[in-house]
């Protein structure tokens, strides 16, 4: 049964090329740290580098591959503290300067743009602009600003996790800049501003990037996935 699992994903993944992959491995489900591995095709790219994730650790999440996983351990909920597991593409970068010549698609982060992690509001799980009378909406309950009062959001990557917008499980997920070196996140993936510059400049939409975010255990699984990465 797994190995037609495996098979059926394989195919998946064949029919829908990933050249660029961020590979983030924990040591276990409660680690708020982790390392970061950047990958195209099978070389890797920089060096691997530490990580800040979720206070709570990791839970598992929704992408775009339905990975196998023990039912005992927990699911990405709003509000855990927890970061992601699973496989989500990278789809848009954004930052508090105005556009830079990059090769992602790119958001330029003001008092105006906001993400909504009210999960009962239709555009649960959304960037969006402000006044909601340009959206015609009703004001959600609970959004964060994109253009914060400190650098986190200075640069950032969106990760497409829960683009069903599935009540409750989760939302505005990021790839940002670090509090501190060792302050872990709200669900987010965080790191030191260098790092994540070079990143974001090597990130091409055209190589339709994801995000393998996974903890030590479940390594196996995602080398049979992505043979590439078994470096």
């Amino acid at each position: 049964m797994v190995k037609n699992f495996l098979i059926l994903i394989s195919l998946q993944i064949f029919l829908y090329s990933y050249d660029q992959v961020i590979l983030v491995v924990s040591d276990d489900l409660n680690s708020s740290k982790a390392k970061l591995s950047c990958f195209e095709g099978s070389k890797q790219i920089f060096e691997t580098i530490n990580v800040n994730i979720g206070r709570s650790g990791l839970a598992w999440g929704i992408g775009i591959i339905p990975l196998q996983h023990d039912m005992t351990q927990p699911l990405k909920y709003e509000g855990d503290k927890k970061a992601p597991i699973g496989v989500f593409r990278l789809t848009k970068v954004f930052g508090y300067k105005t556009k830079k010549q990059l090769k992602m698609p790119y958001l330029k982060a003001d008092k105006e743009l906001i993400c909504i992690d009210d999960s009962n509001h239709k555009r649960y799980n959304q960037i969006i602009k402000m006044p909601f009378k340009y959206e015609n909406i009703n004001k959600p309950n609970s959004f964060e600003y994109m253009k914060r009062d400190d650098h986190q959001y200075e640069l950032g990557v969106v990760v497409e996790h829960n683009k069903n917008q599935l009540k409750g499980r989760g939302s505005c997920i990021f790839l940002h800049v670090q509090k501190t070196e060792n302050t872990p996140t709200a669900g987010c993936t965080s790191m030191d501003y260098s790092h994540l510059n070079k990143i974001v400049n090597w990130l091409d939409i055209s190589k339709n990037p994801i995000l393998i975010q996974i903890p030590k255990s479940e390594i196996t699984q995602i080398l049979k996935l992505y043979p590439q990465l078994n470096k």
